[in-house]
């Protein structure tokens, strides 16, 4: 990934909407939802909604396939684990690779050290 596909993706989720409507299609990744479903269950016009999707799918973040009269919306999941590793590619290189956080910088890895964190809800 290059700085300036990098920087594409992350002002496209540096939106509130946006942010909301890609949450919302990882949510049901990775059939995705129709346009009319995201548009109701975010509240948004389909005027804007159509413009937030437009940015996303510019970004890369979110394809689309119509079916019938209704065209369905998914995530590009590999676009936003490429966007990780690019951010988390030099992860504790300036200590030769050995800091005691390394396993923290793996997003798998990330998730399975904050579950491990809290406490337990039972």
């Amino acid at each position: 990934m290059q700085n300036k596909q990098a920087i594409t993706i992350l002002a496209a989720l540096a939106q509130e909407s946006r942010l909301a409507v890609y949450r919302l299609l990882i949510e049901h990744a990775p059939e995705g939802l129709a346009a009319s479903a995201i548009a109701e269950k975010l509240g948004l016009p389909n005027a804007t909604l159509s413009f937030h999707l437009k940015e996303l799918s510019h970004a890369g973040l979110v394809s689309s396939r119509q079916s019938g009269r209704f065209i369905y919306y998914a995530p590009v999941i590999e676009v936003m684990n490429d966007l990780i590793g690019y951010l988390t590619d030099h992860c504790c290189s300036q200590s030769g690779g050995t800091c005691s956080t390394a396993a923290k910088c793996a997003p798998g890895k990330r998730r399975a050290v904050a579950a491990r964190r809290r406490p337990n809800s039972a």
